[in-house]
């Protein structure tokens, strides 16, 4: 192809492209970016949240190393969460490279280090941020408490399947270990004595010693796994036993079998991350934890916790009185009337347990696809309530009534599309941190950031800020800086 020179170029209508001109950005940071900038509202919003919890882990006689700011590293946490970017290093090199992310920290460009330490060593404050996310949604009036959905989803832990480690090779390991610990002492007695030390140990020997602590605590985690197994099925034997003394006849079904004192040499533990858990999903299994959301009809997620409970059976109870617990927190004016969930959540010990005077349950019996079968061909039920229907029976009654049919639609348009938010729309299938409490942290993060995006997003903010806090019921258009 043949070149063309500057005359040539001069006959086309094209802007001018400048590489060598210097420019200066605006003196003002409040110019790099448009008002209704997400970073902006990030921003804004982290100025309106209460930070004790951070600050009190910094000293206040002004000694030391300067540290970055409590307040800045919240809003880039946040700002980088909003956005679905969670790695510190991508963080770090987009305070040097992103206009946002560069007015988020005031220009500051805090290193990978610096923001994974902060995110471990606050990670309580940084749970609680959760609450102060929540307060703000309800002072914009967005938490409606009427109809509340629960549900559960498998994220990924950072660690993989292939890590896990069955009963007899974790104590086979830890044995060896233990003896080549033993034969590198007696090697170091004989070369430096006993009461010497000799240099410091190879990196190799410190090595080892991280993998026996996490062996030991996979193998410790099994044991006691089947010590309550054990104590559990002793329990179902003495309660079987204890009905049929009393009626006089054998019960029908299985006998239960003996308890095991011991782990099954099948029973698999994590040694990359042993608090994670071989977690079924749709589309197989994965080394991860449950995360639970409750969220209202806004989508508004009201109660985040991980559980290392494969199953939501376990759940349904503790959400309940997480999301009566936050509502009061935040000061919302109604209480929850209705708790929606999957049939994941259905046991009649759930029934039974639940407090009579808090909401309302609609639990389906059945899977997801069968429920919504039923409810598309089963006629409504009539009539009275027969007086002999058990609690399952009564729970489908009301679940194919008209009322019954709208509320657990909601209920598949509320949680299961939050979750799709989070997963896929911003990226966040797993934790990038180990152990359930770090899992735990970043989960409510996770879900903070959501709230905070939908509080954005919904026009009820604007976008200035007077002394520290959000100007409610105006749209977000005209920006006030006072």
């Amino acid at each position: 192809m043949r070149a063309y020179g500057e005359s040539e170029k001069m006959a086309y209508n094209f802007k001018s492209v400048d590489r060598e001109t210097a420019y200066l950005l605006p003196p003002s940071m409040r110019e790099w970016l448009p008002a209704k900038h997400l970073a902006w509202f990030v921003v804004d919003a982290v100025e309106g949240l209460d930070l004790a919890n951070f600050y009190s882990a910094y000293r206040s006689d002004g000694w030391g190393r300067a540290a970055y700011e409590p307040g800045m590293m919240t809003a880039l946490l946040m700002y980088a969460y909003c956005l679905g970017e969670r790695s510190s290093r991508e963080i770090e090199k987009a305070c040097e490279v992103d206009v946002a992310f560069r007015v988020v920290s005031g220009n500051g460009r805090p290193d990978h280090s610096t923001i994974c330490r902060f995110r471990r060593e606050h990670e309580n404050a940084l749970k609680g941020l959760f609450l102060e996310v929540l307060r703000l949604c309800r002072e914009s009036g967005l938490v409606k408490a009427g109809a509340i959905a629960l549900d559960g989803t498998k994220m990924k832990a950072n660690a993989a399947l292939s890590a896990n480690r069955d009963y007899e090779h974790l104590k086979k390991e830890v044995d060896r270990l233990f003896e080549e610990a033993k034969a590198k002492d007696e090697e170091e007695d004989k070369l430096y004595g006993k009461d010497r030390r000799g240099d410091e140990l190879p990196d190799e020997c410190a090595t080892k010693e991280g993998r026996l602590k996490l062996l030991r605590e996979a193998k410790a985690r099994l044991e006691a796994e089947a010590a309550a197994e054990a104590a559990e099925q002793a329990a179902k034997i003495a309660q079987r036993e204890a009905e049929e003394a009393a009626t006089g006849k054998k019960k029908r079904g299985r006998k239960p079998g003996a308890p095991g004192e011991k782990p099954e040499n099948e029973a698999k533990a994590n040694v990359t991350d042993p608090e994670s858990r071989i977690m079924k999903t749709r589309s197989g299994y994965v080394q991860g934890y449950n995360a639970q959301a409750a969220v209202t009809e806004d989508q508004i997620i009201v109660a985040a916790e991980v559980t290392q409970e494969r199953n939501d059976v376990g759940q349904l109870l503790p959400m309940l009185e997480k999301v009566a617990e936050n509502l009061k927190a935040v000061g919302a004016p109604e209480a929850m009337e209705t708790a929606l969930a999957d049939a994941g959540y259905w046991s009649e010990a759930n029934m039974s347990g639940a407090k009579t005077e808090g909401p309302e349950l609609l639990v389906a019996t059945n899977k997801d696809w069968k429920q919504r079968k039923a409810m598309r061909e089963a006629p409504a039920p009539r009539g009275r309530i027969p007086a002999a229907m058990t609690a399952r029976e009564r729970m489908e009654r009301k679940l194919l009534t008209k009322r019954g049919r709208a509320l657990y639609k909601l209920r598949g348009q509320t949680i299961e599309p939050t979750f799709g938010q989070i997963k896929n729309g911003r990226g966040m299938g797993g934790f990038l941190r180990r152990g359930a409490k770090a899992a735990d942290s970043e989960w409510a993060l996770m879900c903070a950031t959501h709230n905070l995006l939908k509080l954005w997003r919904s026009g009820r903010v604007k976008a200035g800020r007077i002394w520290g806090r959000f100007l409610v019921g105006a749209p977000i258009f005209a920006p006030v800086y006072a």
